[in-house]
């Protein structure tokens, strides 16, 4: 157990390996709580091992870390859930997942991951889970005015082992405006993320769009913040349980300027971004996909495999920026944006 730690912390988490002893104060070793989070989704894909990111930073050392690898594996559910093969999972299935997302976000009381009654799972389950709980929503008048991006930077797609994106609608009744209110109670565990917007002026249906096509559909680009939060208990998600989850969407939040695409060029826009004044976070949005242009490409082509088109007036959430920051009660959250101007939201 040790050795596959050690090899998570220096090639994952990228702490030097003359730094991994196993009596290294974690601290010390540069391990803050994002670390802790990489670390956490890192043994669960590397092991299938279900340690909380709250455990992690309850441990002292690199041996507390092997003591809970240790104690985990030994689990008798584990091991039972190890030896599933894929299951075929059924329309009744992806309902009854759909169901319970529905009741935890009209409850605000989060539940167990999908994935650990379902471990077969991969994101086409996932995705089918989505379209069920969208169903719900429209039932009860949701409207969709866009789609979200995650996983669109090279250390995200790392941390859950996968090498695209993935997505999720924007739903009318969670739009905010630069400035706004929005209670914390609101949600379970909310983050805000920084990210560069675009608003199409036309239909983009895939496949076959190219990012010179994606480009000629855009319009505007405007400062954006995007609330996410889980309706999984603690954050505790694997992919199919964020993307089943609306891509773990909340609430977006758009700035007032826009500025007519032909201005800027994506790629260069610099953003600072702020909690109650203090600074946490620089980024640039070439950190979605190398270009927030190429996000739209990709969900034209994604969306478009299924029948699903980009209408015109659609707003584009191209992905974080930066590391998303947990959102508390009486908080203020500031970016601002080269040529896009800033954007605050306060809770």
């Amino acid at each position: 157990m040790y050795e596959v730690l050690k090899s998570i912390l220096v090639e994952e988490i990228q702490v030097p390996e003359s730094d991994v002893r196993p009596d290294i104060d974690l601290r010390e070793a540069g391990l803050d709580s994002l670390a802790m989070v990489e670390l956490s989704m890192a043994l669960n894909k590397r092991l299938d091992i279900d340690i909380t990111d709250d455990e992690l930073t309850g441990a002292t050392t690199v041996a507390d870390i092997v003591r809970l690898m240790e104690e985990r594996d030994r689990r008798p559910d584990l091991g039972h859930a190890r030896a599933k093969s894929k299951v075929i999972m059924s329309g009744n299935d992806h309902r009854s997942m759909a169901r319970a997302l529905y009741t935890a976000r009209a409850t605000r009381v989060p539940i167990a991951p999908l994935t650990d009654e379902n471990p077969w799972m991969d994101m086409a389950d996932g995705y089918a889970v989505q379209r069920e709980l969208t169903g719900m929503l429209s039932g009860d008048g949701e409207e969709i005015i866009g789609y979200k991006a995650g996983l669109t930077s090279a250390p995200m797609q790392r941390q859950f082992g996968v090498d695209t994106p993935d997505y999720g609608p924007v739903l009318a009744s969670t739009l905010h405006a630069d400035g706004d209110l929005v209670p914390r109670e609101a949600f379970i565990a909310p983050k805000v993320e920084a990210e560069i917007v675009f608003r199409l002026g036309r239909r983009l249906m895939g496949p076959g769009v190219t990012v010179e096509e994606a480009r000629s559909a855009i319009t505007e680009v405007m400062a954006g913040l995007e609330i996410v939060d889980s309706r999984i208990k603690d954050w505790r998600i694997r992919l199919p349980d964020t993307i089943a989850d609306l891509a773990s969407n909340a609430a977006v939040v758009l700035g007032e300027k826009s500025v007519p695409y032909a201005s800027v060029d994506p790629r260069l826009i610099g953003m600072v971004f702020s909690r109650n004044g203090d600074m946490v976070a620089t980024s640039a949005g070439a950190a979605a996909l190398g270009d927030p242009v190429a996000v739209v490409a990709w969900l034209a082509n994604t969306l478009g495999a299924q029948g699903v088109a980009l209408e015109a007036g659609h707003v584009i959430m191209t992905g974080a920026l930066h590391a998303a920051v947990t959102m508390e009660h009486g908080d203020t959250f500031h970016a601002e944006f080269d040529h896009l101007g800033s954007i605050t939201i306060r809770t």
